[in-house]
């Protein structure tokens, strides 16, 4: 079941539902350059999520004050912004967005001021290694989880040779060795590369070079607008196969351009980002399927990664409503023994993993009549 309150503030006080300071929470966040995309909806996941908080009174007279800055996917600029926040006696908590190099640049900052951090990055060096990270938790898909899904798809459909494009940066390496460890698993090999820099805009190179191995299937590990041209371009160049997507790339719900260009398409994600398809039987399902009608609601579709930037958030109130304090220390030993069913799915923190969501909320999806529905 959530625990739905919040509250952060730096120092030592304690929680008194009858003080009249505000708590805030800082987010640096992607809202323009390469992953605009995912930064502008963990902004709105945000914003929904604190007014959902405030309008339930769960602090008393006081009220969740949230502190964006766009970081422009600039490690100097969110270096800047996340030492303002962790200068500022009233943040308790900050939240980064996708861009790895964002908070991992930022990292003696973020030790040193003891400010409690959670990153949506997908990249594993993000939060390890742990003596270098001790504030800095990280809740996104994990590259090696998505990879052995992906594999565990790609066998039962007996797909044996298997192309791979990617972004040429942390992200897409990340996947592309996690993949290659997985498919060999499974008796399957990469029989082609395709990569693009974060900032193409045209993908067509990496297509005919993932084309030209003459796959079975292609796997495209990428952020939602470039895997949505990636798959533009492997049609266009005429492959007619089977192609998949890792969980970086949920994007909408709903799927623009041609349905003939995206159906068929495959994702590894969570249940949320179909949960029409899903029957509510357990009280965080209910709540999963609440929180994508009032998403919806709100921004007129929905977004994948918007449940992982609430979710964010609720670790953050868990363990202040568990202390009764905004201490930064205290907060960070909490945050690391935190577990939750969430709007994404099973999370589960320890001190020795700050990377804490769980495999098994995993499943594969399909592109279907313009929209993501469950495989099958």
């Amino acid at each position: 079941m959530l625990v739905v309150a919040l509250a952060p503030v730096a120092g030592c006080t304690s929680i008194n539902a009858d003080s009249e300071a505000d708590v805030v929470v800082a987010a640096s966040l992607e809202l323009s350059g390469s992953a605009v995309d995912l930064g502008t909806a963990y902004k709105r996941a945000l914003d929904l999520r604190v007014a959902q908080l405030n309008d339930g009174g769960l602090l008393g007279r006081r009220r969740i004050v949230l502190q964006v800055r766009d970081n422009r996917s600039d490690p100097a600029i969110a270096l800047a912004q996340i030492t303002e926040f962790a200068s500022d006696t009233r943040v308790a908590a900050i939240i980064t967005g996708a861009c790895a190099e964002c908070v991992t640049g930022a990292a003696k900052v973020i030790n040193e001021r003891r400010v409690p951090t959670i990153a949506l990055s997908p990249v594993a060096d993000v939060s390890a290694p742990l003596a270098e990270r001790k504030y800095i938790f990280r809740l996104a898909p994990n590259a090696d989880d998505d990879a052995s899904v992906l594999a565990g798809e790609l066998n039962r459909a007996g797909q044996r040779k298997i192309a791979f494009i990617s972004s040429d940066d942390a992200y897409g390496r990340g996947g592309s060795d996690a993949l290659g460890r997985e498919v060999g698993k499974i008796n399957a090999k990469v029989v082609a590369r395709g990569q693009y820099a974060p900032t193409d805009n045209d993908l067509g190179k990496a297509a005919r070079a993932a084309i030209a191995g003459a796959p079975d299937a292609i796997v495209v590990w990428g952020y939602p607008p470039q895997a949505a041209m990636a798959i533009g371009a492997i049609r266009g160049a005429g492959y007619h196969g089977q192609v998949y997507l890792d969980a970086g790339a949920a994007g909408n719900l709903f799927l623009g351009g041609p349905s003939s260009t995206t159906d068929g398409t495959a994702l590894v994600f969570t249940q949320t980002l179909a949960i029409d398809d899903v029957i509510a039987t357990t009280p965080a399902k209910a709540a999963r399927r609440q929180w994508f009608q009032d998403f919806t609601s709100r921004y007129g579709t929905y977004h994948g990664h918007a449940s992982f930037a609430a979710d964010a958030l609720q670790l953050i109130v868990n363990a202040v409503v568990r202390s009764g304090s905004v201490d930064g220390p205290t907060l960070r030993a909490l945050l690391e023994t935190s577990q939750i069913d969430g709007l994404s799915g099973q999370i589960r923190l320890t001190p020795d993993n700050h990377s804490g969501f769980m495999p098994q909320s995993l499943t594969m999806l399909e592109a279907r009549g313009g929209r993501w529905r469950l495989l099958g």
